[in-house]
């Protein structure tokens, strides 16, 4: 259990630190495929690797399943609010690579789970934040603690008919205003920080409705950056929309 909280604070730590993260998507011809969420903070270890060493925190390479965590602490999630228990079952199709070696300076997570349909992955950012809920809760080692606060946006995506879309919305204004004056602090961290989009797709990509996007040499890989500041300001920068060619 104490990898658990290890790898849940360092979850939150990473938020509100430089950071870079990269959403991946692999999308089938079928409608089936993969999204991974993988976030790299070598620049923060870096930084904080010497404080880590002195923590004796060994290297940690795991692999975790949420559909397996979840089933081992049901009877402590049983006890919480329906809507505690809601948003921690949007964790279960999702599995984590957590790397973390303050020797070697390196800082790995990979949020991740494959699709039957694009839409049963929707809001994985949500799940990459609601993720550090496995961590210490009211001084006793169960879900509910890190990351219980109250999503503000969320993030669907669709592809029908030759058409991919990735949209966000945001779900509670207050909120969401809350949440942006809590990162003023933080912005100067985050300033150099960047949110990466890296969608394979099927088929070239006919059209993209971004300006700035960039493409594989043989245009079924498309690839877009906006900075990490500017999507919690604007969710809806990221908003999507690709045709393919028949």
């Amino acid at each position: 259990m104490k990898k658990i909280q290890f790898w849940a604070c360092a979850i939150v730590l990473a938020l509100t630190s430089s950071c870079n993260f990269t959403e991946e998507i692999f999308l089938n011809e079928d409608g089936t495929g993969k999204l991974s969420i993988n976030f790299d903070g070598s620049e923060l270890m870096e930084m904080a690797g010497e404080e880590m060493k002195k923590s004796n925190e060994k290297p940690v390479d795991s692999l975790i399943s949420f559909k397996d965590l979840l089933e081992e602490k049901k009877d402590s999630i049983s006890q919480l609010s329906p809507e505690e228990q809601a948003k921690l079952k949007k964790l279960e199709p999702f599995k984590m690579h957590m790397v973390m070696n303050p020797d070697e300076k390196v800082m790995k997570f990979d949020l991740f789970s494959e699709f039957k349909k694009i839409e049963e992955v929707n809001d994985a950012f949500n799940a990459f934040q609601g993720a550090s809920s496995f961590g210490p809760g009211n001084g006793q080692e169960q879900p509910g603690g890190l990351g219980s606060e109250e999503p503000t946006t969320e993030v669907s995506y669709s592809f029908a008919k030759n058409t991919f879309t990735r949209k966000a919305k945001i779900i509670d204004q207050v909120l969401f205003q809350q949440s942006l004056d809590s990162m003023q602090g933080a912005e100067m961290f985050l300033s150099g920080s960047t949110y990466t989009l890296k969608y394979h797709f099927p088929r070239r990509v006919k059209s993209a409705n971004v300006e700035g996007a960039t493409f594989s040499a043989d245009g079924k890989t498309l690839f877009y950056e906006v900075g990490f500041m500017d999507l919690m300001k604007d969710p809806s920068s990221l908003d999507l929309e690709v045709e393919l060619e028949d």
